[in-house]
């Protein structure tokens, strides 16, 4: 090669090199500059608002509120505006990509979620029996299922904590974590109901089933968050948690509740498997809460 054509095309990688260095810092750009920036180059390739808008599927007060500085909209919709605009965010090296390694306690996880689900449907069974008054019940059968059952749902649950820390997800962080106190309490509290008269398992198992509705749908809440990351895996793992926490948080309809949450358990243990499956694959932290 010559030494002309050697410059020529150092010229063409020092160009691309300085693009993406632009382009980087219009994705890192904060309020008001980033309104204002969005403003010119939409003047710019002749677009009116209600234009972009079309491209963007927002709606005309957002895009006006944004150009004006008067809020910080959300990373997708940045991404979904520059891209509108003909500006694509450059991606290189480990530092943009956000790609990382999945630990290898998330197989244990994935484990202890799988021991979870089968446990818990002999502990619910079994918990049916106790509380009818069932002679067929047998105690100590009881406290291994619960063991299995609250073990099992431990490790799916700090899985999943992790999983929210590498993903940015603070809100699945938080419900787990709310979720995981609950889980020992009640397990406790269990283990004292079975061997004491002092409890009114009536009132205790609706003040106990109320709690984990409520759990559920915080659970459901951060499930939703993962809608941009994974298309629909996450809006569908997030309602069906929602809404199994509500007909269990009614009482009234804990039955259906129970199937509900079952589709949507055996779906976080299918979001758990394929996130194993892309480790060390970009995966983008950005959330849409």
């Amino acid at each position: 090669m010559s030494g002309q054509n050697r410059a020529y095309f150092a010229l063409i990688h020092n160009s691309i090199q300085e693009i993406a260095m632009v382009n980087q810092k219009l994705f890192t750009m904060k309020q008001p500059e980033l309104g204002k920036k969005i403003s010119e180059m939409r003047k710019a390739k002749g677009l009116t608002q209600e234009e972009l808008v079309e491209m963007c599927n927002l709606n005309v007060r957002t895009i006006q509120r944004i150009e004006a500085g008067e809020v910080t909209p959300r990373s997708y919709t940045v991404k979904t505006l520059f891209e509108a605009l003909g500006i694509r965010e450059e991606r290189k090296g480990s530092d943009s990509e956000q790609s990382f390694a999945i630990p290898k306690f998330l197989y244990l996880a994935l484990a202890g979620g799988i021991l979870y689900f089968f446990a818990s449907i002999f502990e619910i069974v079994m918990e049916g029996e106790y509380v009818s008054g069932d002679y067929s019940f047998r105690m100590i059968g009881f406290i291994i299922a619960k063991t299995l059952s609250f073990g099992g749902y431990v490790l799916f649950g700090l899985g999943w904590i992790k999983l929210g820390s590498l993903l940015s997800n603070q809100l699945l962080k938080i419900s787990f974590w709310i979720m995981l106190a609950a889980c020992g309490i009640w397990y406790f509290a269990d283990l004292i109901a079975l061997t004491s008269s002092a409890f009114a398992m009536t009132d205790y198992y609706l003040v106990k089933i109320s709690s984990f509705g409520f759990g559920y749908i915080l659970l459901g809440m951060g499930f939703l968050a993962f809608k941009k990351q994974f298309s629909s895996m996450g809006t569908v793992i997030g309602a069906l948690t929602i809404i199994s926490g509500v007909f269990i948080f009614s009482g009234i309809g804990a039955i259906l509740g129970l199937v509900v949450l079952t589709l949507a358990e055996l779906g976080q243990i299918g979001l758990m498997i394929y996130l194993i499956q892309k480790s060390g694959r970009s995966i983008s932290p950005e959330l849409s809460f």
